[in-house]
């Protein structure tokens, strides 16, 4: 026997994969219990209200415990359900742990995959067709294989059994890349005992897999894990209608008002030994199921036939009466969504909705808190709100984020907040475990960028490099922190003085304050540069070998800063009470192509479209009329391939007027998404 293959088989591994994955949730859970924890950042409110020169108009509900908010939440999972264990009794959001009715996951396959969803911009010339670019969705490949992948998703689940109900149940939706080691996890976690079903699902009626010179039978289904969290668990009868065979077979008779039939025995099984009652029907003695009384009634509505005198009377049984066969675990009846589907959102991985009506319908009820922590096109969250469940939905991907936010807006659906993970640098740097001063990554990024660090004693903070040949200062800021005003104002001061003074100064930072833009704006200030350090380059540090690496390949791209201007607001009196505001788009700068996961065709395509049409990579704008500074409330939005009041599929339309109330003092927050998720605002003070 080979020692090494058979360490290396997941067998083996699988118990060391548990017994991490158990460590890791009791940390977990042990930090959650104390007072450093993570919070959910409300980036906006969103108020359903498709391109309308009417604001929403609805009653603004209020993030308190009594007002329940559904939630689209960006950001690893991991972290947005730890969040949600805590809750925030500040902003009003209770704690979830025993709440959630459902939950249904269709995480990754582990198929080695990275998918990608296409995106449809005009041409860079009126005359030319749409340019499709192809954006990185997620990548389903795992460092270290099958193994990577089952400690992804082993901690994950077991804050899912945290959340769900006494009354709730979770559906894993899975394929035969990984489904039986995934089986092994739910056991593990929720115990053998409370598996329920395993679910076949016949996504596809031919594959082309299974074509000429394949060694494999063609794959057609997936399969869905159904646990409960106890034997107190919802479970709602549903049934199929009968197939045409059935009919044909069983439904032989037809009565005079053209009504399908059969007929079934009425005698009782067992006779005597069960109970059963005996006595005489038109002239036939037998032992029967039903009660003499109860007999006389079904006789007397005329539910009793005798085909032939001295022939056993049967009863007679209406196809129409039917419900039809008790909901099995094979699900043949579902189809896959076709290209020209009006439920198509163009993602990779979409799921019919016929499939989460039918989940829904099983395992809640009205009012049921329903979650999806690998959300994707958001399926779950549009079927839920149609079918009057609250709802929970989390996805890492920007392109799925975006994707969701228009499909719930697109549907008129209730407000939701639409929230991110607050810290989620700083959490992603804690789990990193390799740098555990910030000081220390913070040189790092400096010489990714291509700077010089000075030393310890110059730079106690070790957050400034230069580059020697232009006397450029580099001053790297904290993961820690939002990057704003008075972060650049001390980089200024940093430039005119530190060690003699440098003719200019770059700030590299990580996250930055909403108003940034204006900040730099403000500041005038030419010697003075801002860029952006890439969103993933922590995962991209996980070890010292990827920096070095880095650092050879010269792989990292720090970007500008995107930003938008607006055209000054046009004010005009219509009454004594209501005015008249004209909003109108001016321009749009995107953050450099190479800093965007596309292919290189496709970063030439985008240099092309942001030369000639700038305003066109905006995926939707908002309006907040009345900004408290804080909570962004769109009352109003418009985005791409909404059509309803124009007819071009590939921009947003790019002015609008509103009536509003007469106020002094108004403050006006626009927003603008472009399409790779990139957020921009401008504010203007009236």
């Amino acid at each position: 026997m080979d020692k090494n293959k058979d360490m290396d088989s997941l067998i083996y591994q699988l118990p060391k994969i548990v017994d991490e994955g158990k460590k890791e949730v009791e940390k977990i859970l042990e930090r959650l219990s104390g007072s450093n924890k993570i919070s959910l950042q409300t980036n906006e409110l969103v108020l359903p209200s498709k391109d309308s020169n009417n604001l929403w108009s609805g009653r603004i509900p209020q993030q308190k415990e009594s007002d329940w908010m559904n939630r689209l939440i960006y950001g690893d999972n991991l972290l947005a359900m730890q969040t949600l264990l805590v809750g925030d009794k500040e902003s009003g959001l209770p704690s979830m742990r025993g709440k959630i009715d459902l939950i249904y996951i269709d995480p990754p396959f582990d198929s080695r995959t990275d998918y990608r969803t296409k995106v449809k911009l005009p041409g860079a010339d009126l005359e030319q067709k749409p340019t499709v670019i192809e954006q990185f969705a997620y990548a389903d490949t795992w460092k270290d294989g099958t193994a990577s992948y089952l400690k992804m998703l082993y901690p994950r689940l077991a804050l899912m059994k945290e959340l769900l109900s006494e009354k709730g149940s979770i559906y894993v939706h899975i394929d035969w890349h990984i489904g039986h080691y995934v089986k092994l996890l739910l056991d593990d976690i929720f115990g053998k005992e409370k598996f329920v079903n395993q679910i076949i699902w016949k996504r596809t009626f031919s594959h082309g897999d299974s074509g000429q010179g394949a060694k494999h039978l063609g794959r057609l289904h997936d399969f869905i894990l159904l646990y409960k969290k106890s034997d107190d668990f919802i479970m709602n009868s549903l049934y199929t209608p009968y197939s045409e065979k059935y009919i044909n077979d069983f439904y032989k008779y037809t009565d005079k008002d053209g009504r399908k039939y059969r007929l079934v025995t009425m005698t009782g099984p067992g006779g005597a030994s069960k109970g059963n009652p005996y006595y005489e029907v038109m002239g036939v003695k037998r032992y029967w199921m039903y009660s003499q009384k109860n007999m006389e009634e079904l006789i007397k509505n005329g539910e009793v036939i005798q085909t032939n005198p001295g022939t056993v009377p049967q009863r007679i049984k209406y196809l129409d009466e039917g419900k039809g066969v008790p909901l099995q675990d094979l699900w043949m009846d579902i189809s896959p969504i076709q290209g020209q589907a009006n439920e198509n959102v163009n993602y990779a991985t979409q799921k019919p909705e016929e499939l989460l009506k039918r989940i829904i319908s099983l395992s809640t009820n009205e009012n049921s808190i329903v979650a999806d922590f690998f959300a994707g096109s958001g399926t779950t969250g549009a079927i839920a709100e149609r079918m009057g469940r609250k709802w929970i939905m989390s996805d890492l991907g920007k392109p799925a984020s975006l994707i969701m936010r228009k499909r719930l807006i697109d549907q008129n659906a209730k407000p939701f907040l639409y929230q991110s993970i607050g810290d989620y640098q700083k959490e992603a740097l804690a789990s990193s475990g390799l740098y555990r001063r910030i000081g220390d990554l913070s040189s790092v990024v400096a010489q990714l960028y291509g700077a010089i660090p000075f030393t310890e004693e110059q730079n106690p903070n070790r957050n400034l490099g230069y580059i020697k040949d232009s006397r450029t200062l580099i001053m790297v800021d904290s993961p820690n922190k939002l990057t704003g005003l008075a972060t650049l104002k001390k980089a200024i001061e940093y430039r005119n003085s530190f060690m003699g003074g440098w003719n200019k100064v770059i700030v590299l930072g990580w996250n930055f304050t909403y108003d940034i833009t204006e900040a730099i704006q403000s500041l005038n200030d030419d010697k003075l540069e801002v860029l952006v350090i890439p969103p993933d380059l922590l995962d991209q540090l996980k070890t010292k070998a990827n920096y070095k690496d880095l650092i050879d390949n010269k792989k990292i791209r720090f970007s500008s800063l995107q930003y938008l201007t607006i055209k000054p607001i046009i004010v005009e009196s219509i009454s004594e009470t209501e005015e008249k505001l004209k909003i109108e788009l001016e321009d749009y700068v995107l953050l450099s192509p190479d800093n965007i996961p596309l292919d290189e065709k496709d970063k030439d395509k985008l240099k092309e479209i942001i030369a000639k049409d700038p305003l066109s990579l905006i995926e939707y704008w908002s309006i907040d009329p009345d900004y408290d500074g804080e909570t962004f409330r769109s009352k109003w939005q418009d985005y791409r391939e909404n059509i309803e009041n124009d007819s071009d599929p590939y921009h947003v339309i790019s002015k609008t007027f509103l009536i509003l109330p007469k106020k002094e003092n108004r403050k006006i927050c626009v927003k603008a998404v472009d399409v790779f998720g990139f957020e921009s605002i401008v504010i203007e003070k009236l």
